[in-house]
């Protein structure tokens, strides 16, 4: 039986993408605290929140004389390596470890990344750029793959902790374990798989899930803990809640216990800041095998041959996006969602579709890049990606 979309034909301003740009810098974002990098609390500090002042800003703002080349990628990494405490805690699931400074009248953002496929060669992504303003076009970011040449080792310790240095300095980077995350019993259809375990940069945990039958996608809130996160419940509806400090926008499902993500704001993907949402944080270090991109080429066919088990491209430049949810400007744009769960005409059996918006769905073979070359038996040269920045 051939399923249709009950969303298919709504009304929203923002196209879906198929792919994603694997983004090699990331900029976080305007309109947030811009912060200095600061050492831990002291023990008796721990349970206290950590203040953070516009004294400090300002001050950082108007440091520059100092041997920092904010234009030279190995120069900004020495500098954010030796300003971090020996040993840090890297939360999101693609491994991203995100930074700030402000320097000589700039506020700058970008990451250190140990991604999967690069960590165990002895290379880390790194990449940092001017913060962006949407009244301006967007700075490009420095970007580059750190190696030996640079004077840049990485040691894997175990699965999941690797030992960067460079020069004397050097930080044991602890990549979040996840491995023993499931989804209650009472929260997956019979239909469903779940795909992995996800802690977003938002601070947010989703269980990632897929539905064979329907072809679908959903991003359920984690909630075997208590979520960073209040919520507040939609004007018209109680089952819609929305988080008041991320706006990630999640409906309370009528027939299992769980809560889907059906929308983020659309003001903070437009900026690609920290709650831009979970497509970015793909649970790497907790695939099954090839069940993620299985799960791919189920919804996408005409991808086959041309994705790895990340299902990204083999170039490495891009990524399958997989945000089944909406952008939204208003909460009434969330209503559509609850019209369709509540909707008489949706037959039972695809009630869980009412919660994947997809205008792609008119996206075809046509429209997917050019197949990239197979990977090689041998690790290739490091080619720098096509770079975009988080906002």
């Amino acid at each position: 039986m051939t399923t249709i979309n009950p969303l298919r034909s709504a009304k929203c301003t923002t196209k879906r993408m198929t792919l994603r740009t694997l983004l090699a810098g990331t900029v976080l974002a305007a309109g947030l605290v811009a912060t200095t990098l600061v050492a831990p609390a002291s023990a008796n500090e721990g349970n206290r929140p950590r203040i953070h002042t516009n004294q400090q800003f300002l001050e950082d703002l108007a440091i520059s004389n100092t041997n920092l080349k904010a234009t030279d990628a190995v120069s900004v990494f020495r500098m954010v390596l030796e300003s971090l405490p020996d040993r840090v805690t890297v939360y999101p699931t693609e491994n991203y470890y995100y930074f700030k400074f402000n320097y000589a009248g700039v506020s700058y953002s970008g990451n250190i990344r140990l991604e999967n496929e690069r960590r165990d060669q002895g290379q880390v992504h790194f990449a940092f750029a001017p913060e962006f303003s949407e009244w301006k076009e967007e700075d490009p970011a420095v970007f580059k793959i750190l190696t030996n040449a640079d004077g840049v080792s990485i040691e894997k310790i175990t699965d999941l902790s690797y030992r960067v240095s460079l020069g004397t300095k050097t930080v044991v980077f602890d990549l979040n374990d996840l491995s023993q995350v499931k989804p209650p019993a009472d929260a997956m259809s019979g239909d469903e798989r779940f795909i992995g375990p996800i802690f977003d940069e938002s601070g947010v945990r989703f269980l990632l899930v897929y539905n064979q039958r329907l072809k679908a996608f959903h991003y359920l809130l984690d909630e075997t803990i208590k979520p960073n996160e209040s919520f507040t419940p939609s004007p018209s509806t109680d089952r819609i809640l929305i988080g008041k400090r991320t706006g990630f926008a999640f409906y309370r499902d009528h027939k299992l216990d769980r809560k889907i993500l059906i929308g983020v704001f659309e003001g903070n993907s437009r900026v690609n800041n920290y709650y831009d949402g979970p497509f970015d944080q793909l649970p790497d270090n907790f695939l099954d095998g090839n069940s993620l991109r299985d799960a791919v080429l189920d919804v996408a066919p005409y991808l086959k041959g041309r994705i790895d088990r990340y299902g990204s491209s083999f170039d490495g430049e891009t990524r399958y996006m997989i945000s089944p949810y909406t952008h939204y400007s208003t909460e009434d744009d969330l209503l559509m969602f609850h019209h369709c769960a509540e909707s008489k005409d949706v037959p039972a059996d695809q009630y869980h579709l009412c919660f994947v918006y997809d205008e792609s769905e008119d996206e075809t073979a046509e429209n997917a890049p050019a197949p990239a070359p197979a990977p090689q038996a041998v690790p290739a040269t490091p080619v720098p990606k096509k770079t975009s920045v988080k906002k």
